[in-house]
């Protein structure tokens, strides 16, 4: 009993055990990504959380040494001496050599003193473990916040100075802000600019790209350097003026031993099941796979050969194979017999539209029949491929289809004729390129039936190539053509004998004709004799070809009407 395809797949395939095999690695995988996120989310909250309270400390601590440092005489005397006289250069040195004394006893980075309207009036900041003083007016030191100068960035807090309770100004005080405090990378950012990062191999410019598509107050994912790092906003930690702190966890680094480890079980786990699915599915594929590879075997013998394959009726176990081959049995069998009836088609409407040329002048009936006939002896002569002869047979049936687009007063006009007349006689050529041009099929006939009138030397019509740009297909019909049209009795002018034909065609080897093909054509003088031994007897001796230069130009009207 034939089992289907569709059944036998279904029952042996492993795919479903696969899909099932594959979901289950995949869900294990995002539930470990899944936990690995959620535990970098509380490790950076927990981190957030620490840094704010050593901060508060920190204030809390610098709020005190703030209130010794405000109520410190000699600051204040030094700050009311500056405010009565700001412009003195003395008054301000004053004032900052006092700030250097506090800033080296107290290890402070940043000291600025300002007036009751915040204007700064002097200040001296730590630059490489050096106090310097600071030209307030160009620098212009913020009242709180955070201040960057180089390299540098200082956390400033203020507090009030006051003599008798009336406050008199500002004294400003900040520490260096190192992002190396941070336990985990850290961003510094002010209204999405960054300022500082502490980020491993990650420019600033690449850092802003990848926060701009996060918003100020929400965690995400980023890709830096190569790693996939989840962010988190500090919300324990304000500064206000738009600064914010943000926290960078790798989850790549973070994930990888986890992943690691899974892969490995993935590996282990899914190699066993494989072979064993591989094991299980080997034996049924080989009932499959077998005619299946016989019918493709023949099939590219087919291909090889051009001739579609039959194929023999065998009992396979498997109905769709057998239904196939019988079926492409069938096609094949109707389309060789379509493919033969189109070739015979062809082949009788190439010789009525060559026949139908011929006929509407008694005097060359027969014509392309003649030409084809001789081409293909010069083709085969010259050990042309078995193609390009057959191409030579059809074009030289087909070379004066042009000929349908002259008017029957030029093609049978008994005497000579006028310029005008030449000239459209000539154009049969091109007529005849674009009759065949739109009809598929007929593409590789085109170069015979457009240039079998080119000359050697470049004098014939309608494009004037020569020498071997002309086609070698076109070279040899115009050698036959030539012959049989000096062979061959017109109203106009008897035939040329077999002999003078030939030695027309040499005196004009290399000057109208490509003398190889000239010297191929005398070689096959018995098979032409035979050819024309009855045109010969009944026509007699005739008209040779144009000899004088006008006519081998063609300047002569009527020296070309013999081909």
């Amino acid at each position: 009993m034939r089992m289907r395809l569709s059944t036998r797949a279904f029952l042996w395939s492993f795919v479903p055990f696969a899909l099932l095999l594959a979901g289950s690695f995949w869900m294990i995988q995002r539930q470990v990504q899944s936990a690995v996120r959620e535990g970098l989310r509380s490790s950076l909250r927990e981190a957030h959380e620490s840094m704010a309270r050593t901060r508060e400390q920190s204030e809390l601590q610098n709020s005190r040494f703030l209130r010794i440092v405000a109520e410190n005489p000699s600051l204040k005397a030094g700050l009311q001496l500056l405010l009565s006289e700001p412009k003195s250069g003395e008054a301000r040195l004053t004032v900052e050599d006092q700030l250097r004394q506090i800033s080296e006893s107290l290890s402070f980075d940043f000291l600025v003193i300002s007036n009751s309207n915040h204007t700064p009036l002097a200040g001296v900041l730590r630059i490489d473990n050096q106090l310097v003083a600071m030209d307030v007016q160009r620098m212009n030191p913020p009242f709180a916040g955070f201040f960057t100068f180089g390299d540098n960035t200082y956390q400033v807090n203020s507090f009030s100075v006051d003599v008798n309770q009336e406050n008199i100004g500002f004294l400003s005080i900040g520490e260096h802000f190192d992002l190396s405090e941070f336990s985990s990378p850290t961003v510094l950012a002010q209204n999405g600019k960054v300022l500082r990062s502490s980020v491993p191999r990650a420019p600033l410019s690449e850092l802003e790209a990848s926060l701009s598509s996060c918003t100020q107050q929400a965690e995400c994912e980023v890709r830096l350097a190569g790693e996939t790092y989840l962010t988190l906003p500090s919300d324990s930690i304000h500064f206000g003026n738009g600064y914010m702190l943000r926290s960078f966890q790798s989850v790549d680094s973070v994930s990888a031993p986890v992943q690691g480890v899974l892969r490995r079980v993935f590996v282990i786990a899914g190699l066993g099941a494989m072979l064993a699915a591989a094991a299980l599915t080997f034996f049924s594929s080989r009932s499959i796979v077998r005619p299946i590879a016989s019918v493709v075997a023949r099939l590219r013998e087919g291909e090889a050969t051009g001739v579609l394959p039959v194929f023999q009726s065998k009992p396979t176990g498997i109905r769709e194979i057998s239904d196939l081959t019988n079926s492409f049995n069938r096609t094949a069998t109707s389309l060789r017999e379509s493919q033969e009836n189109l070739q015979r088609a062809y082949v009788e409407f190439v010789e009525s539209l060559a026949s139908s040329f011929d006929a509407r002048d008694d005097y060359t009936a027969g014509h392309s029949r003649r030409v084809s006939d001789y081409s293909c002896a010069i083709a085969k002569g010259m050990r042309l491929p078995d193609s390009e002869i057959e191409i030579i047979r059809v074009g030289g049936l087909l070379h004066d289809v042009g000929k349908i687009g002259v008017p029957d007063s030029i093609l049978r006009k008994p005497g000579k004729l006028t310029s005008d007349e030449m000239a459209m006689l000539r154009q049969h050529p091109t007529i005849g390129r674009r009759i065949l041009e739109g009809v598929r099929g007929f593409q590789e006939y085109l170069p015979i039936v457009e240039l079998h009138h080119e000359n050697w030397d470049g004098t014939g019509y309608p494009l004037r190539q020569s020498g071997l740009k002309i086609p070698l297909c076109a070279r040899i019909v115009h050698v036959a053509d030539t012959y049989d049209a000096m062979t061959t009795a017109r109203p106009y002018r008897s035939a040329l004998s077999h002999e003078d034909a030939i030695r027309e065609l040499q005196k004009y080897a290399a000057i109208q004709f490509d003398p190889e093909v000239v010297q191929v054509f005398i070689h096959l003088e018995e098979i032409v004799k035979r050819a024309r031994s009855a045109t010969d007897s009944a026509n007699g001796a005739g008209l040779r070809l144009v000899s004088n230069p006008k006519a081998a130009t063609g300047s002569d009207p009527s020296a070309r009407r013999i081909v």
